[in-house]
């Protein structure tokens, strides 16, 4: 059976028989055993389900096509018969249309796919000492019990090799190859059967079954209720104990059972909670340093000197502001945005700049101590060599693989799917139209900036402010709140709505590109994701922070958006508040709908199918009929979540100095994300397909980007976004000689002696108000901080030696925050090496023990055998020279 694998599994991925050779499944009856994962005769486990809908009872299609599909279905289950699997069919409970395909793969097949996919296996037991960590203690606390969910032991592993199988830990063969290994041999096999041949091109694979209908499903099943214990004594019910001890609400101060996972779902899905639980622990820092910086500013707001004069009656009550637009916008009070002010002093403080300077180091530490982390789960998984040895060729690539080429290192043909100049044709025109559906977000961005400044003079002739600002409503609903509220909701619908056409816009540009590996496929698209999503969720916020407020002119002479629209203004205080709400809106919505979508959704679809099912039967139905009800994950599995969690981290470490508690949220919100994600995946989906993975893939590099980006946008938002520049500068220079009048430094007249005067007759006619001017005053003051010479000055209008003080200082705080923080980065990445000497220690040891075990035993082997057939040759030599009467 071994030889006839070899020759047909590898080499053809099986072939079509003819119509009296079609192999089919065993056909057996329910037994009644609900939590059972065997075959009929209770030796046999189940590996694998396949789902179909049987062709004769069909009404949906012509016969003509019925046929067809049978066929091809037939086909394709005598092919995996043929490939050394075996099939058990049992008709549905609920449903006599449904039929369920039981897939069981035998020692033999196991062990040649194994070597065929080179998956690691056990040696021996781990015999390093591991040393007690002096924190062990205390993180007993959060641990899972031990005598609930006991420790995985540790082997050392090796590529599993057919000759060598006595070198390898067998105790039993039943449980050598561990539920989750089984179910991804299957698979593979599954993927790369053939079904059919048409125009000598040969059709194989699970996956376009499924799409094109003849299959329903295709999964592992899970090995209990994950309300029960299975009673079946030979299910192990790891899916009850992982929702028990992992899933539930209960344990969401726990640490997470990351072997555990691993074991159940395979180490991709155990990597992504790794990486998730290590990201929420570094943001416990995060968190804790930022509610610090914004209780410190909450303590000083009532000690914020310019805030006190915007409010004071007698300084910013008899301050009047210019109109913020032409025509319609009227001249109104600097006292109408004391609110504002105040809420500002909180954000707008010392802290923020301690706390952006932290985040800036804080994210260095968190990716070097993940790499470290995860070169650790590297070793402990078994993934360390896994890209180079294990990954398979996606199914669809080899499909398409039609021209010849030589390979430059082997020097032997091989099939490919394009040529060089095809692949460049691909990779460009993929190019061009990820560029060109980037400009369209950019072109929505701009879209919603003219919403802005159109729905701005709506607001300004509505909510008209008076000169005496004493109307409640117009200390708390000014336009620029108006606007900047509505402006952010109707972002966060564009956003949303735009999600979904580039998520199906960025998987067809992926699939034509056609990458040859699966983690290929992965990383291509993630960039291509991220980069929408990049622009897509953080130009709004760009523009808030860099652009808003900063080409505007001055009354006499104001910029036009598109020759039209006037451009918008900040507040007196800046435009810091205003990205504050923006970032609000957008996270809080975000993780909102997030939650909406990943969890009630599922949630909702499963009540429906349990209540359905429920009305028609009460019978004892099998855990396959179970499972087959419940929510498919979807080809790309972890892909969304990932991207959740990646953008969020942007969110955090781009913008952190206009919302300092932007990690406290996050940590929030991850903590519920962890125990969520976990009882999606245990409760509402299907078992996924267990895969390997080295990493967390392009997430990496992007996340290494964001933290690059962060540094600088955090820099110029206290630089250009803030006041507080402007603030010093006035503090060390204009308030005392020679610019100032003051005797020491202080931050009195400060308002004043930033908000530049303008002489209202100098108004033109196209931007003068309508409406009548109060009182006797001839000026009145730019309502945005920009530093020009008074009317009657020789260089009236333009900017005063303040303004280029100021400017210089921004640069000067930029370069010298960047360079500091890039310099403690380089010194940190230097510092702590991305592989502990423990892990060193462990993978050195492991690839002795290989070398000693699989290939001295060889030699010893090879050099017995040649010694018994030197003994032959020199005995063949003693009798030929020897004389023939002897």
């Amino acid at each position: 059976l071994v030889l006839e694998l070899n020759q047909v599994i590898i080499p053809t991925y099986g072939t079509v028989p003819e119509q009296q050779n079609l192999h089919t499944p065993e056909w057996a009856d329910f037994d009644n055993k609900p939590d059972s994962l065997f075959f009929s005769d209770g030796q046999r486990r189940i590996d694998f389900v396949l789902v179909y809908e049987d062709e004769t009872k069909k009404m949906t299609h012509k016969r003509i096509d019925r046929k067809k599909q049978k066929r091809k279905r037939q086909v394709y289950e005598s092919n995996l018969i043929n490939n050394g699997l075996q099939l058990e069919a049992t008709r549905s409970v609920l449903d006599e249309k449904l039929v369920f395909v039981k897939v069981h793969a035998p020692w033999e097949v196991l062990c040649t796919y194994a070597e065929v996919m080179h998956i690691k296996l056990p040696l021996q037991p781990d015999d390093l000492k591991t040393r007690e960590s002096a924190f062990n203690w205390f993180t007993s606390l959060f641990r899972v019990d031990e005598n609930i969910i006991k420790p995985e032991q540790e082997f050392f592993t090796a590529p599993f090799e057919k000759e060598h199988l006595s070198n390898f830990y067998i105790q039993d063969k039943d449980t050598f190859f561990n539920p989750a290994t089984r179910s991804r041999i299957v698979h593979f096999i599954l993927s790369r059967v053939e079904y059919a041949t048409k125009n000598n091109v040969k059709k194989f694979g699970i996956n376009k079954l499924l799409d094109s209908g003849i299959y329903k499903a295709a999964f592992p099943l899970h090995d209990s209720s994950f309300r029960h214990p299975s009673t079946d004594p030979a299910c192990p019910s790891e899916r009850y104990l992982l929702y028990r001890e992992w899933a539930h609400p209960k344990n969401i101060f726990k640490l997470q059972p990351l072997d555990f996972i691993r074991k159940y779902y395979g180490e991709k899905i155990g990597i992504y909670f790794a990486w998730l639980g290590f990201y929420t622990n570094m943001l416990i820092v995060a968190a804790f340093v930022g509610v610090g910086c914004f209780l410190y500013g909450c303590l000083t707001k009532d000690n914020c000197t310019w805030s006190q004069e915007v409010c004071d009656p007698n300084i910013g009550g008899n301050i009047i502001m210019c109109p913020q637009c032409d025509k319609v916008c009227t001249y109104w009070n600097l006292t109408s945005t004391c609110e504002s002010s105040k809420k500002l002093c909180i954000f707008d403080s010392f802290g923020t700049l301690v706390f952006a300077v932290f985040m800036g180091i804080w994210v260095t530490l968190f990716l070097e101590f993940w790499k470290r982390r995860q070169a650790e789960l590297e070793y402990e998984w078994d993934t360390v060599e896994y890209l180079e040895q294990e990954e398979q060729v996606r199914p669809e690539y080899e499909a398409q693989c039609t021209h010849v080429v030589m390979n430059e290192i082997t020097q032997q043909e091989e099939h490919v799917p394009y040529t060089a100049c095809g692949k460049c044709i691909r990779m460009t025109f993929c190019a061009s139209a990820v560029f060109f559906w980037i400009l369209l977000i950019i072109a929505s961005v701009i879209g919603i900036i003219v919403y802005r400044l159109s729905l701005f003079l709506v607001f300004s002739a509505t909510l008209s402010r008076h000169i005496n600002g004493t109307q409640a409503i117009h200390k708390y609903l000014t336009p620029q709140t108006a606007t900047s509220v509505t402006a952010s909701l109707i972002s966060f619908v564009v956003i949303m709505v735009l999600n979904i056409i580039y998520e199906k816009l960025a998987i067809l540009i992926t699939d034509f590109e056609l990458p040859r590996t699966q983690t290929d496929y992965e990383n291509s698209l993630t960039t291509k994701m991220f980069l929408f999503q990049f622009v897509n969720y953080y130009s709004s916020c760009f523009y808030i922070a860099f652009f808003k407020g900063k080409f505007v002119g001055h009354p006499g002479n104001p910029v036009y958006w598109l020759g039209k629209y006037r451009n918008e203004e900040c507040d007196p205080g800046g435009c810091l508040l205003e990205l504050t709400t923006q970032l609000a809106i957008i996270v809080g919505g975000k993780a909102i709908w997030n939650n909406i979508q990943e969890v009630l959704l599922p949630w909702v679809k499963n009540l429906i199918g349990r209540y359905c099912a429920d009305a028609r039967s009460e019978k004892i139905v099998p855990r396959w009929e179970h499972d087959y009800h419940l929510q498919p994950i979807g080809k790309l599995g972890l892909f969304y979540e990932y991207l959740e969690m990646v953008i969020q981290f942007g969110f955090v470490t781009l913008f952190v100095a206009s919302f300092p508690l932007a990690p406290l949220l996050a940590l929030f919100n991850n903590m519920l994300e962890i125990r969520l994600d976990a009882w999606k995946l245990t409760t509402q989906f299907r078992r996924m397909v267990p895969q390997k993975a080295q990493d967390i893939g392009a997430w990496q590099p992007i996340m290494q980007g964001i933290a690059i980006l962060a540094v600088v946008t955090n820099a110029m938002i206290i630089a250009f976004t803030s006041d507080m520049i402007p603030r010093l500068v006035y503090y060390w220079s204009f308030s005392v000689p020679p610019y100032g009048s003051h005797s020491s430094h202080t931050m009195k007249g400060y308002i004043n002696n930033t908000l530049s005067v303008f002489n209202i007759s100098d108004f033109r006619n196209a931007s003068k108000p309508s409406s009548p001017w109060f009182g006797n005053q001839t000026t009145c003051r730019q309502a945005y901080r920009d530093f020009r010479y008074p009317p009657g000055h020789q260089h009236q209008y333009e900017h005063n030696i303040y303004y280029w003080h100021v400017i210089a200082a921004k640069l000067a705080f930029i370069i010298v925050m960047e360079h500091v923080i890039y310099f403690v980065k380089f010194i940190i990445s230097y510092i702590i090496p991305d592989v502990s000497q423990k892990t060193k220690s462990k993978v050195k040891r492991e690839k002795y023990l290989t070398q000693k075990l699989l290939h001295e035993n060889n030699l010893k082997v090879v050099k017995k055998t040649m010694g018994k057939i030197a003994d032959k040759i020199i005995k063949g030599v003693d009798s030929t020279f020897r004389p023939k009467s002897e």
